[in-house]
């Protein structure tokens, strides 16, 4: 049986596609697990540099509520740094230097000038949020994560509270680090 010459053409044409469609599937193949191989390398390292901020932050939690636990419960009295009472600032810093073992100053005035100055957005474990409620010229408490803050609240002494609670949230003011940054580069 004799071909065409045109048979013979389209099936050279045919078959030339198939070599093509083939060797672009085979050279995307290889791009792509590339790709995923290079992706999962800079996600391993990526995960390494989380596990470690997140190891580092949980620690500074712990021991900001190691003091929490410590001091649970004390009621508020302005100007007390002790067990028998204790003001905001007083508070903070007797957890940073429990805690921590670095000395702030005594009041909220000169603690939200210590650090640098931090978004709300921003905030780590461990860093120094202040309020300005109306009844209180500045408040001050520490960060400790999920919206969460612990201080020596007026009406109910040492306590955990949130931020984005209708109250803290409403006068929030300012916040400050005064520890090392826990997020990766």
């Amino acid at each position: 049986m004799n071909e065409s010459p045109i048979c013979s053409i389209r099936l050279s044409l045919f078959i030339r596609g198939i070599i093509i469609t083939l060797a672009v599937q085979v050279l995307a193949t290889a791009c792509a697990t590339h790709q995923k191989h290079h992706a999962s390398a800079n996600s391993t390292g990526d995960r390494v540099a989380i596990s470690a901020h997140h190891s580092r932050a949980n620690n500074i939690e712990q021991r900001i509520l190691e003091e929490y636990h410590r001091w649970k419960g004390i009621r508020h009295q302005l100007g007390g740094a002790g067990s028998q009472g204790i003001d905001c600032s007083g508070f903070v810093k007797a957890v940073y230097r429990d805690a921590f073992n670095i000395s702030l100053p005594r009041t909220t005035k000169a603690q939200v000038r210590q650090g640098k100055s931090v978004s709300l957005n921003e905030l780590e474990p461990g860093d120094l949020v202040f309020f300005k409620p109306p009844d209180y010229p500045r408040h001050v408490g520490i960060f400790l994560g999920r919206s969460q803050f612990v201080h020596a609240s007026k009406s109910r002494g040492v306590t955990i509270s949130k931020i984005d609670a209708c109250y803290w949230g409403k006068y929030y003011w300012t916040a400050r680090r005064v520890l090392p940054a826990t997020k990766s580069p």
